[in-house]
């Protein structure tokens, strides 16, 4: 009971489960695993991560796993709303360094499966947005990598003036693509 959309780069899709409400609320199913398998995504998650961010314009990424520890995410938002972005990190694939992006939010109730090889980060919209996304593999600080959210080869296009985001420190520091350890395709 999911509807799946393919997006512009290969393997990164929009997935939005059905939400059935009355005066009550709502119910939605929004992880299945038989209904994802149905769809051609036989993908086991063995961690779910949940982030806050009490202001807009908070980035939290561009972050990635190396093999053997790289991780597929599905990603959704329960209160706010972002702008989640996948950047291909594949050498060798014919879009290395292309970018995609999704606006994800409560309302819309969708959510984006970021596959392995690609670069992952968002930037929240709204004051007190909330992100629950489930991963393949372990978190592993000895894999884990990221790359500079604005850097000019890859040209990711955030809505909010870099002057007016918040960065941890981590994300400051990021390597360009140039300088990133990246998968090989």
């Amino acid at each position: 009971m999911l509807e799946v959309r393919k997006l512009a780069l290969d393997g990164v899709l929009e997935i939005v489960p059905k939400r059935f409400g009355d005066d009550r609320g709502f119910f939605s199913e929004t992880y299945n695993a038989s209904s994802l398998s149905q769809a051609g995504l036989d993908l086991v998650f063995i961690q779910d991560n949940h982030s806050l961010s009490a202001a807009k314009g908070v980035v939290r990424g561009l972050h990635y796993q190396l093999p053997p520890k790289a991780q597929d995410k599905l990603v959704r938002v329960i209160r706010g709303s972002i702008i989640d972005v996948a950047v291909d990190i594949r050498k060798g694939s014919p879009t290395f360094g292309k970018w995609v992006a999704l606006e994800l939010s409560a309302q819309k109730w969708n959510q984006i499966l970021v596959p392995k090889g690609f670069a992952h980060g968002f930037m929240t919209l709204e004051e007190n947005t909330e992100v629950i996304y489930k991963v393949t593999d372990y978190y592993s600080p000895e894999h884990d990598r990221s790359i500079r959210f604005d850097d000019p080869q890859i040209g990711i296009e955030w809505p909010i003036a870099s002057d007016q985001i918040q960065l941890s420190e981590k994300d400051r520091a990021a390597p360009s693509l140039a300088n990133a350890e990246t998968f090989i395709f």
